[in-house]
This record gives structure tokens, C-alpha cells and sequence, in this order.
């Protein structure tokens, strides 16, 4: 099925999705203002003179065999030293090497337009200031790059086609990982960002496909973004963004993109992401602040983010904070999207050594069909380390409050419905659930966290606990329906855990309830269960 075919269907397949989403083809042209619950939004789209060029005025020879990377960044220079205005890719096929977007510079693809971006290395050469992962270096150009510029944009109907293999199979070479450990090493001992030199076989770290710095008043829009070499949409340090009705096509026919992730900004502020569709091989969504020793001396956190009406098919987290995330990230808001065949519909990863913060995010009115692991997941171990005895807290904990959950809906998660995993000596903190229908092979897993609260939600689970609090504080559950759930288990374990609240428990069958196992104490049961229908293997206080 070639692409055009494709992105048809995908557009059919979410038209009609529920709570209210629509489809790219619906997207209004007017941004409205609308209210988070941190502030009222007036997104405005970046102006342009009305001044127009075509590349090939400048030389730009069709049917991609030509380079024509001087040509299409002459225009741009040209345009720009006159008060810039609108560079236009005509319909066909254009090849080119990395394009460097100027201040006030629209770079419109016409409807059959598409840019093959080159597939030699060196084209890309000489490095470039960028950030590769949350670090800073220099090194292989992003394929679309700006630095210090205002009012750049992306927007049109064609195709950006990153044509992505060879970065793919070079990063098999062993260079690819020793560089990629060289970085994380110059990131932990601060060696000074001039010294971080890569951009070589040796060297060689893949570029984003579009990665602006330090960069204000970006639009993208309409257009495809395929096949990059890396992450596709990857700004750092920038702000007011707008990325709205783009496609991100990552994994298909053509390959399967490694980190083909859709849309990372990365250090931003004030960004608008709405009516994209986002086919990846990776992360559909992803919210970043820097890693570790790099994010925290940067410090600038990823801040006033609204995600809206999205559709998101394969890839690892349909809306994703982290695991990068040592700058910080506050305030997010999401609401209606959906998400069919992704590893879970909202995640946030970080992990010890990490450092900075997740606070102040509200995720509203959610779909997804078959989710492929958890459908809503908090991990504070990401490395996959183990719990271990409670550490000294330092600049390198990591801390996770303040996070919303309403109205969320999940046809069937391959692993947990809901999965918190903290550390003892940050717990996750004041976290809530409600209005959530969510179907799985497991229930609710609660590990080290603090202040959560459930209400009103329903699930069913095919095996194991329907739900489980571990080493948690000040739990409360307030209208659970267990649906369905295997058979033989009890609905509720507590185990070293305290001040758990429990009333109007739903449970589709007589039998043993609550089990409390451990150091538990002050745990309060209301309606919903018996005395007879509690196991208590200590002494704990249960008060009825």
C-alpha cells in the first residue's frame, strides 16, 4: 500500500473516533483561545511577509538525482535579507542536503512537492551545535536546523522525506554505541560543550530531522514528516510552537525508524501540539527536559505544553514524559486524543540520577484500543533497577506530583491497566484517577507512592491481583468496580502499607475481598466489604 493510500485509511479509521476528535481533515483554520488548569492560551500563528519565491529561481533542478541543498538555503538567505516571506518547494521530487530555516522564513511544500533529503553523510558535515538525547555536542546537522532565529515555519501538503536507512544501519556499527557512551560521559563530568566533538563514523550519533535551538515562533503544518534518521520533531531551548495537522510516518513499508520518535520538544515553552497523526517507531508524544548533569545545568524546564486531538497508531507511549526530563516539566495538558496499538496510551519514565521534576499535568478524555504493555504507567526505576533500601535523597532524585487522570479509556492493556512504581526515598506523589474504564490482562499495581486517589473508575483483569498497594501512604479508593477479574484472586492486597482508605468496593462475587499482609496499619474499610470477607495475616488496624 503506497503512502497516500495509507494516510487515507488512517484518517477513516479516526474520523468518527469518540469524545468528540476529529479528523486532520476537520481541523479548524482559526486557533482558538481555550482555558488549562494553569492559564488561557492564545496560540498565534507566526507572520509572514507576502512576498513569494520558488526554489527553482534559485537554481533548483527536479527529479531528485540533482542536490539542490544550495539552492533551496540561497532562497532562504536571499529571502531572509530582504524581511524574508514564503520559499516554495514546487510539486516533485527534490533532493537535498540539510536545510537551515532563517528568521522569518515560511519553507511551504505545494501538494506533490516532496524534499528527498540525502542519504551521504558528509552532507551533513560541518557539526552543528544541536542536542542529541538531552546533551549537548556538536555534531551531525539535523536535517531541517535553526539557531537563534524568530517566525520560522514548515507548512504546505507535501512530503519531507528523510530516506533514513543508511543512518539506520550504520548505528549497527559498534561506533554508534561507544559514541552514544562517550556523550553520556561528557554529560556526567561536564566537560565543556566545545569539547563535545562528534559528526564521524567514528563519532557518529544520527541527527533529529527537524531541531531548531534557541529558536522562537515555529509553526509546522500540513505537512509529512518520513524516515528520518532519528527523532523527527525535536526542538531544544524554544518557544511558542505550534505543530498542528502534520503527519509523522516512522515505521511502514519503508523500514522501521530506530527512536523514530514523533514529537519531542525538548526544553520548551508554550507549545501547541494538535490534529497530528503519528505512525512511529517509537514514542508518538514526548515531553523532555535534558539529561541528567546537562538538563540540571541548563535548567530551563519544559513548561505550558496542550496536546489535543491526536491520533497515534504503533509506537512505544502515546503521550510520554521522560525519561529526559532533569530540567523539569510542568504543566501539561492533554485531552482527546487516541491511541490503537501503542505500548501504552500515557507513560512517564525517569529514573535515579535523573534529577528534576514531573508536576502539574492533567491528561483528559482518552481512547485507545489494544494498548501492547500498561495503559497508564508511572516508573521511576526506567533503567529496570531494583527497588533497593530507601537512598539519600540529592540532586539526582527525581520527583513525580501533582498528575490527573480523568475520563480515560482502554479496550485492553497486554499487561497492567494502571502500574505506579516509585522509589522509597521519593515516592510518587498526589496523583488521581477518575471516571476510567479500563479492561487488561492485569489490574492496579501501586508501589511507593503517596496520595493517590481513585474515583468512580471500573476495570476488569484477566489474571493476577486486581490491585495491589505496596509500601504506599495515604491511598484512597472511592468507587471501584472490579468488572471482571480472575476468578480465584482477591480484588484488593494491601501489604506494608498505611492510612489506606477503601468504600463502595464493586466486586462481581462472594468471597474474600481485602487481603493485608506486612507492616500495614490505619487502614480503614468502608462499604462494599465485611469483616468476614478481610484476611488479615498481621495485626493491623481495620477500622470498619
Amino acid at each position: 500500500m503506497n503512502l497516500n493510500k495509507k494516510l487515507s485509511l488512517l484518517s477513516l479509521l479516526f474520523a468518527t473516533t469518540c469524545f468528540g476528535q476529529m479528523s486532520n481533515a476537520q481541523m479548524p483554520e482559526k486557533i482558538a483561545p481555550f482555558v488549562t488548569p494553569f492559564g488561557t492560551f492564545n496560540f498565534q500563528r507566526p507572520v509572514f511577509k507576502d512576498t513569494t519565491v520558488r526554489i527553482t529561481d534559485f537554481g533548483a533542478r527536479e527529479g531528485g538525482a540533482v542536490k539542490n541543498t544550495e539552492a533551496i538555503n540561497n532562497a532562504i538567505k536571499q529571502l531572509a535579507a530582504t524581511g524574508g516571506g514564503k520559499v516554495v518547494v514546487p510539486k516533485g521530487k527534490w533532493l537535498t542536503g540539510p536545510i537551515v530555516l532563517l528568521s522569518n522564513i515560511n519553507l511551504h511544500l505545494e501538494e506533490g512537492a516532496e524534499l528527498l533529503f540525502s542519504q551521504q553523510f558528509e552532507d551533513y558535515l560541518p557539526a552543528v551545535l544541536t542536542n542529541w538525547e538531552g546533551s549537548e555536542v556538536y555534531s551531525y546537522s539535523p536535517f531541517i536546523y535553526a539557531i537563534l532565529q524568530e517566525n520560522i515555519a514548515v507548512t504546505g501538503k507535501g512530503i519531507l522525506n528523510g530516506q533514513g536507512k543508511p543512518w539506520w544501519l550504520q548505528r549497527k556499527q559498534p561506533g554508534f554505541q561507544e559514541s552514544n557512551n562517550r556523550l553520556r560521559e561528557m554529560n556526567e563530568k561536564q566537560v565543556p560543550v566545545s569539547e563535545r566533538r562528534f559528526g564521524s563514523l567514528e563519532g557518529f550519533l544520527p541527527p533529529v530531522f527537524f531541531g531548531p535551538l534557541y529558536c522562537k515562533n515555529i509553526l509546522l503544518e500540513g505537512v509529512t514528516f518520513q524516515y528520518g534518521a532519528f527523532w523527527t520533531i525535536n526542538p531544544s531551548f524554544c518557544s511558542n510552537i505550534i505543530v498542528r495537522g502534520i503527519t509523522v510516518l516512522t515505521n511502514g513499508e519503508y523500514g522501521h525508524t530506530p527512536n523514530g520518535d514523533g514529537i519531542n520538544p525538548n526544553s520548551c515553552q508554550d507549545v501547541l501540539i494538535e490534529y497530528n497523526t503519528l505512525d512511529t517507531g517509537d514514542d508518538c508524544i514526548t515531553i523532555k527536559s535534558g539529561r541528567n548533569a546537562d538538563g540540571r545545568r541548563i535548567n530551563m524546564p519544559c513548561k505550558n505544553i496542550l496536546i489535543r486531538f491526536n491520533k497515534g497508531l504503533q509506537g512505544h507511549g502515546g503521550i510520554v514524559i521522560g525519561s529526559e526530563m532533569s530540567g523539569g516539566v510542568e504543566n501539561v495538558y492533554a485531552h482527546d486524543c487516541r491511541f490503537n496499538g501503542t505500548d501504552r496510551i500515557i507513560r512517564i519514565k525517569t529514573d535515579r540520577g535523573r534529577g528534576g521534576y514531573v508536576r502539574n499535568c492533567w491528561f483528559k478524555n482518552m481512547s485507545a484500543d489494544t494498548i501492547e504493555q500498561e495503559a497508564i504507567r508511572i516508573n521511576m526505576l526506567y533503567s529496570g533497577g531494583k527497588r533497593l533500601p530507601e537512598q539519600e535523597v540529592n540532586e539526582g532524585t527525581p520527583v513525580i506530583e501533582n498528575i490527573h487522570y480523568e475520563n480515560i479509556r482502554c479496550d485492553y492493556a497486554k499487561k497492567n491497566v494502571i502500574q505506579i512504581i516509585g522509589i522509597p526515598e521519593m515516592p510518587v506523589k498526589k496523583v488521581s484517577f477518575r471516571d476510567m474504564h479500563l479492561k487488561g490482562k492485569r489490574g492496579i499495581d501501586i508501589n511507593d507512592a503517596k496520595n493517590i486517589t481513585i474515583n468512580n473508575c471500573t476495570i476488569s483483569n484477566q489474571s493476577g491481583l486486581p490491585a495491589s498497594i505496596t509500601f504506599s501512604d495515604s491511598i484512597t479508593i472511592n468507587k471501584l468496580t472490579i468488572a471482571a477479574t480472575a476468578p480465584e484472586k482477591l480484588p484488593i492486597q494491601i501489604t506494608d502499607a498505611r492510612h489506606i482508605k477503601i468504600d463502595r468496593l464493586s466486586y462481581p462475587s462472594a468471597g474474600k475481598k481485602i487481603q493485608i499482609t506486612g507492616k500495614s496499619e490505619h487502614i480503614q474499610i468502608g462499604r462494599g466489604v465485611r469483616s468476614k470477607e478481610i484476611i488479615r495475616e498481621t495485626n493491623p488496624t481495620v477500622l470498619q
